[in-house]
């Protein structure tokens, strides 16, 4: 079911977030839309809902929304598993710039790299149980399935990959995620070149789900990977030695976008897989990994041993983030998961 933007608007209540809503969807989930005058976050981080942005009604539907990227022509590319169409182009102001994709049932991660000066999208896709190169524009560039001499998996569709992370140098690693937690490496030209983690190495079930490349100013790159329903950070160093954790408790990191000094997190839920009906938040941390925002959430606190504090959500906003992306603006826009069929959410900066 989609919701066109006058519905949308209908949910707003007193100018602040409507916590009780008579709708709920086919699949059991409330949608609740905040109100364009109430703030959300915490000190330098506090936004504000733009209400029915990028709503594109019954002729482009999405399902559950896993990958969020933004081009250098400031295009929002969304990552659906409506087969429909699996990639939506939104302009800044949420309108449709193109759509592509019918073959992708498992859509999951969703990865936007610059090889030779030409931008390219790296999917992962659970039921094909690979990873898909393409263009922008849909046109299939290269596909990897499970690599034969891995040595790690007695069935080829217990590789479940889902996400891809890069280096400047074309190197990349997938991020298997939802099979056995492995992590798969490969060269600049596209050939597998070794295989860590899973179990042996150290990485729980359900483990690594999303990440990026820390790349510093100096010093070597890392892995910092999104440890899901571990409810922590994990870096890690590319020849895969664990090199330490950064605690998020009550969160449930999906994904981590780094902008400038700050890293970005989207939450699936505050108590997930416990309660799946839970809803999530989106922290912001600072150059030391230090929560100073949760969209969404409770205020991040830190107790006199320095620890975190488990964290909440506070306002019924979100259901399942999964993805989030952040433009040049200081806008966020943030993808769910089994979120009744919802479109992104996008949040302005005051």
């Amino acid at each position: 079911m989609n919701l066109a933007p006058r519905s949308r608007r209908s949910f707003l209540r007193n100018g602040s977030i409507a916590t009780v809503t008579a709708l709920t969807q086919s699949v059991g989930f409330p949608y609740i839309q905040a109100a364009d005058s109430a703030l959300l976050g915490h000190g330098a981080f506090r936004y504000r809902v733009v209400p029915g942005w990028g709503d594109l009604g019954p002729s482009t539907p999405v399902n559950d929304c896993h990958g969020l990227v933004i081009d250098r022509e400031g295009h929002l590319i969304l990552f659906t598993n409506e087969t429909k169409n699996n990639v939506i182009v939104y302009d800044r102001k949420g309108r449709l710039v193109h759509k592509w994709g019918t073959q992708f049932p498992g859509a999951h991660g969703l990865s936007l790299v610059t090889e030779g000066g030409r931008e390219v999208l790296y999917l992962t896709d659970l039921q094909r149980h690979q990873v898909i190169k393409a263009t922008p524009d849909g046109k299939i560039l290269q596909e990897w399935s499970l690599p034969k001499n891995t040595g790690k998996y007695p069935k080829p569709d217990e590789y479940r990959p889902s996400w891809t992370l890069h280096l400047p140098n074309g190197e990349f690693f997938v991020l298997d995620g939802y099979g056995r937690d492995y992590i798969l490496q490969y060269g600049a030209d596209g050939e597998f070149k070794k295989v860590f983690g899973g179990a042996e190495g150290g990485i729980v079930h359900w483990g690594p789900h999303g990440g990026m490349i820390d790349a510093p100013r100096s010093g070597e790159p890392t892995l910092l990977i999104a440890m899901s329903d571990q409810q922590h950070l994990l870096r890690m160093s590319t020849d895969g030695r664990a090199l330490g954790t950064i605690p998020l408790p009550g969160g449930n990191p999906r994904q981590i976008r780094r902008v400038g000094d700050h890293y970005f997190v989207a939450h699936l839920g505050d108590n997930w897989p416990k309660d799946r009906n839970c809803r999530g938040f989106v922290s912001v941390l600072d150059s030391s990994l230090r929560v100073v925002s949760n969209v969404g959430g409770t205020a991040p606190e830190y107790g006199p041993d320095g620890q975190l504090r488990p964290m909440a959500h506070r306002e019924e906003l979100f259901q399942h983030p999964h993805d989030l992306a952040v433009d040049t603006e200081g806008s966020l826009y943030v993808a769910q998961f089994a979120s009744g069929r919802s479109y992104p959410i996008k949040l302005e900066r005051v």
